[in-house]
């Protein structure tokens, strides 16, 4: 990882799954300004993944995402009762 970069915890919602886990992004970008410039697939490290009922399905150290898939992503900071 670049010395510029952080980890983003985040949320990722497909039509299928909930992904937890962290992207490298760069210090002070955007997740908006991230995902209008991501490639096709993003890189996800720490995953866990459930089903949409919630239900744990797997965790891995690393997930490719296909970027289209993508409903919903969020970070886990910004997440609020």
């Amino acid at each position: 990882m670049n010395e510029n970069s952080d980890k983003m915890q985040v949320h990722i919602f497909t039509h299928q799954f909930k992904l937890v886990g962290y992207l490298s992004i760069f210090s002070g970008v955007r997740l908006t300004d991230y995902m209008n410039e991501a490639k096709a697939f993003l890189s996800i490290t720490d995953v866990r993944a459930y089903d949409l009922a919630g239900q744990a399905i797997f965790a891995a150290g690393f997930l490719n995402v296909r970027r289209d898939s993508i409903e919903l992503i969020v970070p886990v900071n910004e997440l609020t009762d």
